[in-house]
């Protein structure tokens, strides 16, 4: 058995838990959280921080002087962050279960990530309609434009996750409130 198959995550040692990063980015990307429904949804938009060939952080020992907003996950908060990819390996561990195929831990190869079509490296989400709620006006990568009626529409807000439009507010789960 590997190591995330026999060890909780707060029994992990700190290289055992950054060695779960699967390196696919897109916990960067800032997110949406829809004000009506809570839905949260993605865009292509990044964290300055994020190398988008590389899919990893640019200054990762520095991130957070550098971007105060970044959350920095642990075993104490993976649960709380419901923004977290569904493919994120934090997140299934702390689920109860296995990584994909595709994981560099699985896989023995970081690539895999990427050839398995899961990674938000540059280009990756180019002509992909990645509009998954139905709603008119949100295409997965539009740079976070929201052209909702009522909504004015979207800046660039902090790069811990989400995407803040004028008049939106902050939620707990760390997206900004849009509607």
């Amino acid at each position: 058995m590997s190591f995330w198959q026999e060890k909780r995550l707060d029994e992990m040692t700190p290289e055992e838990w950054e060695s779960l990063c699967d390196g696919c980015g897109k916990c960067c990307l800032l997110k949406i959280e829809w004000a009506d429904t809570g839905e949260i949804e993605p865009t292509c938009v990044s964290c300055r921080l994020l190398d988008t060939e590389s899919c990893r952080c640019s200054d990762y020992p520095n991130r957070k002087t550098r971007v105060p907003d970044c959350i920095q996950l642990s075993p104490r908060n993976v649960a709380e962050i419901a923004w977290m990819p569904s493919s994120c390996a934090y997140r299934l561990l702390h689920e109860g279960k296995d990584l994909y195929w595709w994981h560099p831990l699985v896989s023995g190869d970081p690539e895999t990530v990427h050839l398995a079509d899961v990674g938000a490296r540059q280009g990756d989400f180019r002509g992909r309609d990645r509009n998954r709620t139905g709603r008119p006006g949100t295409p997965y990568c539009r740079l976070g434009a929201i052209e909702r009626s009522g909504s004015t529409g979207a800046r660039s807000g902090s790069p811990s996750g989400a995407t803040r439009a004028r008049g939106a507010s902050r939620s707990a789960s760390g997206a900004a409130r849009c509607g």
